[in-house]
């Protein structure tokens, strides 16, 4: 199996999005890896996640951008994080749940690639108790909860992912957390201002990223070459790097 690897830099929640899209809209047959950040930090919404949980005229002052993702899941202030995206062709061997445990795998490769002590990764083995979970107020956030093939370090959510079929193929795209500025979205819920307090208490509890793992400050592109590395390892590969723009 090849790979095709784009790695786009920085831009706009827009520009990220579409990208996406069209990446999944205009696929031929090879897999298509692409890594990218966000400038200016943004907030994206799972393709049914209403608007109106985020106080859209704060963000705006703080210029951070508001958009919708093409997938699912809940809300994300992508900031201090890299950002991957998978476009993989559903085959009778691969079903779209395959592929959403396949990639975070192959995710985990890379992230060990970058400092051994990532072996201590696990994926959830557990789906939660959605039905419940989104009964409450803290349900807008997508690293409230962890989802089942989701990457954990020390049982905290570490890498949120969202998924979505589109024609014969499957969109994938998700936060690796580097930093912890993505607590900061609790400020954008339009919730109590006490409520916020106690849901960024919970969320930092249950969450983890790389520079509090490390207690050193992230190398964006060599993560990304290490995830890149860890794709060809799990996958067994070669990769086509077509696009070279880190800012």
């Amino acid at each position: 199996m090849n790979w095709e690897v784009i790695l786009s830099g920085e831009n706009s929640g827009k520009f990220n999005m579409d990208f996406d899209l069209e990446l999944a809209k205009s696929f031929h047959s090879i897999p298509v890896l692409r890594l990218y950040r966000w400038k200016p930090y943004c907030i994206s919404l799972g393709a049914n996640q209403s608007m109106d949980e985020i106080n859209i005229e704060k963000a705006s002052t703080d210029n951070i951008d508001v958009i919708k993702r093409p997938t699912g899941g809940r809300a994300i202030l992508h900031s201090e994080e890299l950002t991957y995206s998978v476009v993989f062709p559903i085959e009778l061997n691969y079903s779209a749940k395959a592929i959403y445990n396949e990639i975070n795998l192959a995710l985990k490769e890379g992230l060990i690639f970058y400092n051994p002590i990532l072996s201590q990764l696990e994926l959830e083995h557990n789906q939660a108790d959605f039905k419940n979970f989104y009964k409450e107020d803290k349900s807008a956030i997508c690293f409230a909860v962890s989802s089942k093939s989701e990457i954990n370090f020390n049982r905290k959510k570490f890498v949120g992912s969202a998924q979505r079929k589109i024609g014969k193929v499957v969109l994938q795209h998700g936060s690796i957390l580097c930093g912890d500025f993505h607590l900061n979205i609790t400020d954008y819920l339009n919730i109590e201002e006490q409520r916020k307090e106690e849901i960024r208490s919970e969320i930092s509890n249950t969450t983890i990223d790389l520079k509090s793992i490390l207690h050193q400050e992230i190398n964006y592109e060599l993560l990304a070459e290490c995830i890149i590395l860890g794709f060809k390892k799990y996958f067994n590969s070669d990769v086509n790097v077509k696009e070279q723009i880190f800012q």
